[in-house]
């Protein structure tokens, strides 16, 4: 016997009233589908933005020899000194109350690459994730001058040494930076001096 398969429905399409309420409830709509899809949000998106519309970031230009700028308010907690010292750097005076008395530092103290990580994470929110930067091709200087304890506040002063076009890449300029760490006495406990890399702002002429 056979039988007859009945015709599918017609399609049909679905509008919705252009109004506030509704327009809220489209877009719930369109969460939960991009959710339940596990792909990502419509909404959260990144915007599409105009290649044509003057960059926010700072460029290359906007590090001029002899700038100076202070930021940061870094706390430095024993969990924080512990757990970077117990995966990066587990010498007994960053771990141990009393192998760290025993030592010359005379405490617990955090790692000098605990310290540069903590300058590292403010120049980041300073200026760094604000800027055309294209990384470092490294530092010149670097010396731990003061134990950081557990307790301290860290902040920085960043001093722009030196500012020229790469040769070889037009299209980039190359910062060279004195960073002095400091903490809540305004005792400096780390140096160092290097290199950034920034994207110029300026159109480069070429040949």
């Amino acid at each position: 016997m056979r039988i007859a398969t009945p015709p599918p429905p017609p399609a049909t399409s679905l509008s919705f009233p252009s109004s506030p309420r509704c327009g809220a409830r489209l877009r719930c709509l369109k969460r939960v589908a991009g959710r339940y899809a596990g792909g990502p949000l419509v909404e959260d998106a990144p915007p599409v933005t105009d290649p044509s519309t003057p960059s926010t970031l700072q460029h290359w230009e906007d590090f001029p020899v002899g700038q100076v700028r202070s930021f940061g308010a870094m706390p430095v907690t024993r969990e924080a000194v512990l757990a970077f010292a117990a995966q990066f750097d587990p010498q007994p005076f960053h771990l141990d109350d009393a192998a760290a008395e025993a030592s010359l530092f005379g405490g617990l103290s955090a790692s000098g690459w605990h310290t540069c990580a903590m300058a590292m994470r403010m120049m980041c929110d300073a200026y760094l994730l604000d800027s055309a930067s294209l990384g470092s091709p490294g530092i010149d200087q670097l010396k731990w001058l003061k134990p950081v304890r557990p307790g301290d506040t860290l902040s920085v002063r960043l001093t722009v040494l030196d500012a020229r076009p790469m040769a070889s890449r037009p299209g980039v300029g190359l910062v060279r930076s004195a960073w002095e760490v400091f903490n809540q006495h305004q005792e400096p406990v780390l140096t160092m001096q290097g290199w950034g890399m920034f994207r110029r702002r300026a159109p480069v002429a070429t040949a």
